[in-house]
């Protein structure tokens, strides 16, 4: 499923979206694609480093405080960047003018933090040392915070979605939502039992990065005005 616009207004221009946007498209051409491994080994994130058990010669780069953050803006190829956007775009413009454009940020990094950090304790638990060397990067784990916030602020919101081959529907965003995490559930539970050599999607990101939009959504819009209604 692929969210194509959705049917909620705003009332100021989303200038925190369009930033990270602008961020993460920036890095992608001016840094990554001179040399797209290179990127990844200097300011991906690698879980094994939390817990200083990289095998010899995998840990590379930063700190991970600080790769925990940059690995955020990375991303292994166009359309693992282009799909990110364009989820940052629909769902991230009414987050950000329900939250403010401050509180928006701060809500955007800890989410990330908050998806990196699920998927380090899955990883470092349930893993082997080789997945926990695997460099991890892109901004999925930070949009999944967005989408668990929208997921609560505008549930019936409508979101039209293009579905393979060729159909296309207006889902009620509560809808849309609960069928994108029911599905980080199954696929990263079916990752246990038959996970990806070399690395693969990082599904528990997604997982913890939701989790924590519903977790943290009501503290973060405390005071502000409840989001437009959806137009017709």
């Amino acid at each position: 499923m692929l969210p194509l616009r959705d049917n909620v207004p705003t009332r100021h221009f989303p200038l925190v979206t369009l930033l990270l946007i602008a961020a993460n498209v920036a890095v992608w051409i001016f840094y990554q694609l001179p040399d797209l491994e290179g990127s990844a080994l200097e300011l991906a994130y690698q879980p094994c480093e939390v817990t200083d058990t990289c095998p010899p010669g995998t840990a590379t780069g930063e700190d991970w405080v600080v790769t925990a953050v940059t690995s955020m803006f990375l991303h292994g190829g166009w359309l693992h960047l282009l799909g990110n956007m364009l989820f940052l775009w629909i769902f991230g413009n009414n987050v950000e003018d329900t939250f403010g454009r401050v509180r928006f940020l701060l809500f955007y990094l800890a989410g990330g933090v908050a998806a990196t950090a699920l998927q380090s304790i899955v990883t470092l638990g349930y893993g082997t040392e080789r997945d926990a060397a695997v460099p991890n990067l892109g901004a999925s784990g930070a949009i999944a915070a967005v989408l668990g916030a929208y997921f609560v602020l505008i549930p019936w919101g409508r979101v039209l979605t293009f579905i393979l081959p060729f159909f296309f529907f207006e889902l009620p965003a509560i809808v849309f939502l609960g069928i994108w995490f029911l599905f980080q559930l199954v696929i990263g539970g079916f990752s246990f039992v038959q996970p990806q050599a070399g690395g693969g999607v990082a599904y528990f990101a997604h997982v913890g990065g939701f989790a924590f939009g519903l977790a943290a959504v009501k503290i973060f819009a405390t005071g502000r005005p409840r989001p437009l209604r959806p137009s017709d």
